[in-house]
């Protein structure tokens, strides 16, 4: 067996610049495509080729199946790298890649069959003894039905969409006499989103802890799980902050939960790397939530305290290559945080922003990666999701990490837009996040937009950002640059007098 001489990235922006760098690293040429909005974007001029796909809009340039599979043919790719989002986990695209003899760096389309449906999945992993929440693992179709179920499973009870993601087609509901119109609203939304109104039901966890953990399968039968990530801080159920390892989990509960993730891995015969998504009770309980068949936008933090390149294990799954490591090879090595670099601004809710960058330099120094694919004077397209960035440090131990993004937020010069720098800079001087007390819903409890706005959260934080500064560099009192909350509420107001 031997890897691939050139390999289509369909992908854009950072994501396709990570794919492409990996490949050069093994030797492999890369293909990109690219949408006439992104003519001008790095992952083009990174490429070995690029070829344009169609327009602007995604439906038709980066979701054109059809127009991938061609310029495969045409340069003569022998695998495709579908990055996440766009088509990463859309089974048809791996049946037609399958039957034009291209290879795809990823599952096999009967697994993306399996995860794609929570209810699916929760009937296959059920099998291999992998916790549930309790619920029904069908779907809903009679609603007073459902009503008895729920009233048995005891309010509040969440409302699922079963192909879904991203908190769409999601409802929680809290009394009986709300459930029949909540129920009808998340078959709307999943209908509108998904094309499929299938919903299911499951008692609704209270206080939870976001945690999913890295697995890689080959096509030999060897599983591995590369541990576990934090992603409890969320904004309408999307992720913002993540972490490695979790503050919430200890030996023990982390060998169950990684022996869960590979029985679901098991339970779809998967290969390559793929998430299994948890919820993590108050009471220490875990239940399974769902499968990602795709490469994670978080997946650096775990390539950071294991040291395994994942782009490049996936890469050698797909060629038919074993692991290059056993179970007992990986360790935790020191800790990582990634904040994602959205254009949003989350001190008007979080509302995406569009406009040109007028600055952008990325910080420097020990432990920091930054994955973009971004440069002063280029533009966010409407079009496409609006991560900027991925901010990513290391540290020996979580407190050293803490302190390194700060000092990396301060030093990150983003100016044209809003973003959501500033408040990584407020998750990380919070004392909940600071002692590891936190849960999902962390920005409900803690976060008010006004702190960015305003010098009155400043007094009342500085000590928390003191203290982790202080832990960080080894307990010495040093002077601590200024919260990024100042720098933003000036790229803002600029921002602001620019757009009168």
């Amino acid at each position: 067996m031997s890897l691939f001489n050139k390999i289509l990235v369909a992908n854009r922006g950072e994501i396709a610049i990570r794919v492409m760098r990996a490949c050069r690293e093994m030797g492999i040429s890369t293909v990109a495509v690219y949408s006439e909005a992104d003519r001008n974007a790095l992952h083009v001029r990174y490429a070995d080729e690029a070829f344009c796909i169609g327009a602007g809009p995604s439906n038709q340039s980066y979701l054109r199946g059809d127009a991938i599979i061609e310029v495969c043919r045409k340069t003569g790719a022998q695998a495709v790298h579908p990055g996440y989002g766009f088509l990463s986990e859309n089974a048809g695209f791996a049946r037609d890649l399958r039957e034009a003899g291209i290879v795809l760096i990823g599952p096999s389309p009967e697994a993306m069959e399996v995860m794609g449906s929570k209810i699916g999945a929760k009937q296959a992993v059920e099998k291999f003894g992998v916790p549930l929440v309790p619920g029904i693992n069908e779907a809903i179709s009679n609603p007073e039905a459902a009503l008895d179920i729920a009233r048995q499973i005891g309010f509040p009870v969440l409302v699922k969409a079963s192909a879904g993601g991203g908190g769409k087609g999601m409802r929680i509901v809290e009394r009986a006499e709300d459930f029949i119109d909540e129920l009808g609203r998340a078959q709307s939304e999943a209908r509108s989103a998904f094309g499929d109104d299938s919903v299911f039901i499951e008692k609704y966890v209270g206080g939870p802890r976001h945690i999913e953990f890295q697995i890689i399968a080959d096509q030999h039968g060897n599983i591995c799980h590369l541990f576990e990530r934090e992603c409890s801080i969320q904004r309408r159920h999307q992720k913002l902050v993540e972490e490695a390892p979790s503050t919430a989990l200890d030996e023990s509960l982390r060998n169950r939960m990684g022996a869960a993730a590979v029985n679901v891995a098991r339970a779809c015969n998967y290969t390559g790397a793929g998430t299994v998504e948890f919820l993590v009770g108050n009471d220490g309980n875990f239940y399974f939530l769902e499968m990602n068949t795709r490469l994670q936008v978080e997946h650096p933090v775990t390539e950071m305290i294991t040291g395994v390149d994942l782009v490049r294990e996936q890469i050698r799954v797909a060629a038919g290559l074993p692991l290059s490591f056993t179970q007992q090879d990986l360790n935790i090595n020191g800790h990582a945080i990634e904040l994602r670099v959205c254009a949003e601004d989350p001190a008007n809710n979080f509302l995406p922003d569009i406009g040109t960058i007028t600055e952008y330099a990325t910080p420097k120094g020990p432990g920091i990666r930054v994955d973009d694919a971004m440069e002063a004077g280029m533009e966010i397209p409407i079009f496409y999701d609006n991560m900027i960035a991925k901010l990513i440090v290391w540290g020996n131990n979580r407190e050293e990490a803490l302190g390194r993004m700060l000092r990396a937020i301060s030093e990150y010069r983003l100016s044209g837009i809003a973003s959501t720098l500033s408040f990584g800079a407020f998750v990380m001087k919070h004392e909940a996040f600071v002692s590891g007390n936190f849960d999902t819903g962390f920005i409900g409890m803690h976060f008010k937009p006004e702190y960015l706005n305003h010098h009155a959260y400043e007094a009342e934080e500085e000590a928390a950002a003191a203290m982790a500064a202080a832990f960080a560099w080894g307990r010495r009192v040093s002077s601590v640059s200024a919260p990024a909350a100042i720098v933003a509420e000036g790229q803002w107001k600029r921002r602001r007098e620019r757009k009168r």
